[in-house]
């Protein structure tokens, strides 16, 4: 048997999957309480060995997909293949020629829905949750699972109850939106992290010199203001004090690992009064460069 060509879009194991007949969808567009967002169609797969779709001249809807465990692969538009791995989704627009399916081997589980709404492309378009997989948090991650289970009993048990559309219209825009601020916020920590990393190396490339706020702002694109906002928040202190204390740490190795006076290594790190070395050397380590120099070290 050639395992490569077997491929099941459905009809695993302990699968959930449940369909919204095409005539309720219809009812649901009208129903101004349901117009702007609802459920389609909702599923899990667990351990989905071959599952494969692909859609030519894609969906519908906006088909979310979250990979719980093991690996699978999305490809959109004809391009490139995007290796999906656990915690990671991704939300595949609507009219988006498609193909996805479970890795050989190491099959996915995942949770996935289809959604429409005349909100739908632009609840997706605000909190950036198109294209590319994202990674969710830990506690976006819980609040989907928290989510999933309770809207899939009741539409499996409740499928002609407009009461219960309205509610899971309702829990999914909150679902959406909760998961894309959490998704924000990770991409706002990444690039104020990025910030902080280019900044960092800057001013390790110049601890012989001096270096001012304006002119790390400038090198790293962002404001004076902002700059010491990250600093506050990721080191505790300012941009100015973090390239003290690199200096100081600098001299201390030198006093440590050469013989040079401590005039020597005040200059070597851009400090050519002694007098104001020894008392920033003081203020940050502790210790005067006389009486580090003289502490046993290893």
């Amino acid at each position: 048997m050639n395992h490569g060509q077997i491929r099941k879009p459905e009809g695993f194991i302990e699968e959930k999957l449940y369909v919204l007949p095409e005539y309720w969808m219809k009812e649901l567009e009208q129903e101004e309480l349901t117009a702007s967002l609802f459920i389609t169609d909702i599923g899990y797969f667990p351990n989905a060995q071959y599952h494969y779709r692909e859609r030519g001249e894609g969906s519908a809807s906006h088909i979310f997909i979250f990979c719980e465990a093991g690996e699978g692969w999305a490809e959109l538009n004809h391009g490139e293949q995007m290796t999906m791995q656990p915690g990671d989704m991704v939300i595949i627009p609507p009219g988006t020629p498609h193909r996805y399916g479970a890795i050989l081997g190491n099959p996915w589980s995942i949770y996935w829905f289809h959604f429409q709404g005349s909100h739908a492309d632009r609840l997706v378009e605000l909190f950036g949750l198109s294209g590319a997989p994202l990674s969710l948090s830990p506690s976006g991650k819980a609040r989907l699972i928290d989510w999933f289970v309770p809207v899939y009993e009741l539409l499996a048990e409740q499928t002609y109850a407009l009461a219960t559309h309205v509610h899971i219209a309702q829990t999914g825009r909150q679902l959406l939106s909760g998961i894309g601020i959490t998704a924000s916020q990770s991409a706002q920590e990444k690039k104020r992290r990025t910030y902080l990393e280019q900044a960092i190396q800057y001013m390790n490339g110049r601890l012989d010199a001096t270096l001012t706020l304006p002119e790390l702002a400038k090198h790293v694109g962002v404001s004076k203001q902002h700059l010491i906002y990250i600093f506050n928040a990721e080191t505790g202190v300012s941009p100015v004090e973090y390239f003290l204390r690199l200096k100081i740490q600098r001299a201390g190795h030198l006093l440590d690992l050469t013989e040079l006076s401590i005039k020597e290594v005040g200059a070597a790190v851009g400090i050519n009064d002694p007098y104001y070395f020894s008392r920033l050397f003081k203020r940050i380590s502790g210790f005067s460069p006389s009486s580090y120099r003289r502490i046993p070290k290893g």
